[in-house]
């Protein structure tokens, strides 16, 4: 149940930006909800039935070829995303909802329906759920033919917004590649975790002496690694820390206060689980 309730909330969110922000401002979306909107276009056909009908061979496909287990999760985000769009389209039709409509600021549209997208979708991935669609598509496609998932998702965007040309102004299509853009962004962040911190890696003669005044003055843990450089076939050790991000600066004036010379390699962290961080 824990899993579940969070898939639910991200279906509903990913529902209620694609009937608020993407189909009033025939905007597009890709994947299979990408074919659903198009539908709409042409034919007014309801975004609920064609979710509905496209995900059902889908779905039994994925469960044949991938198993049960890999689509419990998935079924759950096709169930929930099928209900709230019905749901939210009979409260806008009933006149309780109004649709974010505009005729001329686009990029407003675009700006909203990325974030409102990207959150859905995030909560939904970062619980193991999926809304079907292209990613089932992608997951049969890397079993059975060793393609990479992202490619396959990539290649069917493609060819789902391509085809949008047929119905709707060039423009919008423009701004759609501003909310997808925004909708990747956001779904990484949520993935990835809303904290994140730095990680430096300390190559230099003293690095003991760094990590004995990093543990003393910033109360963080510091690992040694022993190492061996490669021109100089000398060993030494690399101090390894991850830091928060307002930390930056107080860690590289311990490492330069003790060795100006010191080889200093920073990266990003996301989703810092243990002591000084966050709890698992």
């Amino acid at each position: 149940m824990k899993m579940v309730l969070p898939i639910i909330l991200g279906a509903a969110i990913y529902a209620f930006g694609l009937l608020y922000f993407i189909i009033p401002n025939q905007l597009m979306e890709g994947g299979v909800t990408g074919v659903t909107v198009l539908l709409n276009y042409a034919f007014s056909i309801p975004p609920a039935l064609s979710t509905l009908v496209l995900n059902i061979p889908l779905f039994l496909l994925g469960w044949k070829i991938l198993g049960g287990k890999q689509m419990v999760y998935t079924g759950v985000g096709i169930g929930s995303l099928t209900f709230f769009l019905w749901l939210f389209e009979k409260w806008i039709n009933a006149g309780w909802i109004s649709p974010f409509q505009t005729e001329r600021d686009y990029i407003l549209a675009a700006l909203y329906a990325g974030v409102t997208l990207g959150a859905g979708l995030g909560v939904v991935f970062r619980f193991g759920g999926t809304t079907g669609g292209s990613d089932i598509i992608a997951r049969i496609c890397n079993r059975k033919f060793g393609w990479s998932m992202g490619q396959v998702i990539l290649g069917i965007d493609i060819i789902i917004i391509g085809a949008s040309l047929f119905f709707i102004p060039r423009e919008r299509i423009l701004y759609t590649f501003v909310a997808v853009f925004i909708s990747s962004k956001v779904i990484d962040f949520i993935q990835e975790g809303a904290y994140a911190a730095k990680a430096f890696t300390i190559i230099s003669d003293h690095a003991p002496e760094i990590a004995d005044l990093i543990t003393v003055e910033m109360e963080r843990g510091v690992t040694l690694i022993p190492a061996i450089g490669a021109y100089s076939k000398q060993a030494k050790h690399m101090a390894y820390c991850v830091v928060a991000r307002h930390e930056i600066r107080r860690l590289n004036e311990i490492v330069k206060s003790i060795d100006p010379r010191a080889f200093v390699i920073i990266n990003d962290v996301h989703d810092v689980l243990g002591e000084g961080f966050k709890e698992s």
